[in-house]
């Protein structure tokens, strides 16, 4: 037998997303049969008016393993907990699909592309500093899946592939939650909760971002060039060439830009202006941006000359290309919600900080660094990972001397280094059913990035313990 045939016959296919998260929900749900149980007892805090584990409260309590029924239940109740970020999804797929129905879209982008001849991975470093410092400074995640099919379009006519697309939003919103420089949802809750000065220590939060933001424009810039080079290189190479997001016509010379065009994209930025203002003005979360997104579609369909039948043909059709993103969304809260039924969330939160204190002053950093990015997989929620861990983790830099503020930089460097590689989160799986491509490749390619990143964050966080990083 030929060789090359055995390795075609043998090879494993990686198994749909959404058939991955659902054997992850029945793996915590067997492990609620297995582990012990225990819980935190949850207190107000009176000066964030949020509540949080009390450190010194964890007590077993009796088990509550989910059954089969609690496993089928699991997924409607996370489709009913993720209806805002599944709203949020299709509604953007929609509007999106308005934009290009109107032909502005793909007149913005024949121009751009051949401006860029010769010059295509100039786009590289743009993009992911865009999202590097949306995630840094504002919070932004979710926001970035709003852009992931503009993003794959203008890749894959460059040359390049959709795990390109992807990655330049899902990389830079990831770094920018690693290096948390003014992040509210994770570094200013966590010091609230640490009781350290709002935002303090941000000179070395900077320094981070410079040096994460650096090497990651690095790797994605020869991983385009590779790819450039040769297209069968890319693990997505099979997927792409039936994308939904490949459009021929982008590479057309002759490209008509159109005073319709014209007002269309007008529209658009100016929706976009107002939904940055909001969020830092006004604090608008998905709710609010969809609504932005309904009224820039409105708009735009009247610049573009689309018809009220038209419109709509064109929205479902946008959201169309969502969907299987958004139910990914809806079925990765389910295994949460499986841990969390059968009392095992906690379990998994003691065992690690007592794991912690067993390590030598040197590397107890490190350990909570590891401790944060394990406790990631299982709370994939930044402002949710903080209410559970920073009140143990807090105590525990005090017994072993170190600063706070060093407990503060390890959870958000911990919360962040994740985020791009558990199933649980629902943006991560939204992601990749965007690009198409599966979560296995995914791995298969982010992990070598991802190490860089923990190598980093380690060098960081022992010059941190060095240094005494402050002030508390």
């Amino acid at each position: 037998m030929d060789a090359s045939k055995a390795k075609k016959r043998f090879k494993i296919k990686a198994p749909d997303a959404i058939a991955l998260i659902f054997f992850l929900i029945i793996v915590a749900a067997i492990l609620t049969y297995i582990l012990p149980t225990g819980q935190y007892d949850r207190v107000l805090n009176p000066v964030t008016e949020v509540e949080m584990a009390d450190p010194t409260s964890y007590h077993r309590v009796p088990n509550n393993p989910v059954s089969l029924w609690g496993v089928l239940q699991a997924i409607p109740k996370g489709l009913n907990q993720s209806a805002e970020i599944i709203n949020f999804l299709l509604i953007i797929g929609g509007v999106f699909g308005i934009i290009q129905g109107t032909g502005a879209l793909d007149a913005l982008l024949g121009g751009a592309i051949n401006k860029l001849k010769g010059r295509e991975r100039l786009v590289i470093p743009f993009i992911l500093t865009f999202w590097g410092l949306g995630g840094a400074i504002l919070g932004n995640f979710e926001e970035c899946l709003a852009f992931l099919p503009l993003q794959i379009t203008l890749c894959l006519a460059l040359g390049f592939d959709s795990i390109l697309g992807v990655a330049l939003g899902m990389c830079g919103v990831a770094l920018g939650y690693v290096c948390a420089i003014l992040n509210p949802f994770t570094v200013g809750l966590a010091q609230k909760l640490a009781e350290v000065p709002m935002f303090t220590g941000i000179g070395l939060r900077v320094v981070a971002f410079v040096v994460i933001l650096v090497v990651t424009i690095g790797y994605l810039y020869a991983y385009a060039g590779k790819i450039k080079k040769d297209p069968t290189a890319s693990l997505a190479y099979e997927s792409d060439l039936n994308s939904k997001y490949r459009n021929s016509n982008l590479l057309d010379a002759d490209v008509v830009f159109t005073t319709r065009h014209k007002l269309t994209l007008l529209a658009f930025v100016l929706g976009i202006v107002g939904m940055v203002y909001g969020v830092i003005e006004k604090g608008f979360y998905l709710t609010e941006i969809a609504t932005i997104f309904v009224a820039i579609g409105i708009v735009c369909a009247l610049t573009g000359g689309l018809s009220v039948n038209q419109m709509i043909k064109e929205f479902v059709k946008g959201a169309t290309n969502l969907l299987y993103a958004a139910i990914c969304v809806g079925f990765a809260r389910g295994i949460t919600i499986v841990m969390t039924d059968g009392n095992i969330l906690d379990v998994i939160v003691h065992s690690c900080s007592t794991f912690v204190t067993t390590l030598p002053p040197q590397l107890t950093a490190v350990g909570m660094f590891v401790f944060q990015a394990i406790i990631n997989v299982f709370i994939p929620s930044g402002t949710g990972q903080a209410v559970v861990s920073m009140p143990i983790m807090t105590p525990l830099a005090d017994v072993t001397g170190l600063t706070r503020q060093i407990a503060v930089l390890a959870f958000q460097m911990g919360d962040g280094i994740t985020n791009l590689v558990t199933p649980t989160a629902g943006d991560l799986m939204a992601a990749v059913a965007i690009g198409g491509f599966g979560f296995g490749k995914w791995i298969k390619w982010f992990w070598k990035l991802l190490l860089i990143w923990v190598v980093i964050c380690c060098v960081i966080l022992v010059i941190a313990t060095q240094i005494g990083y402050g002030p508390i």
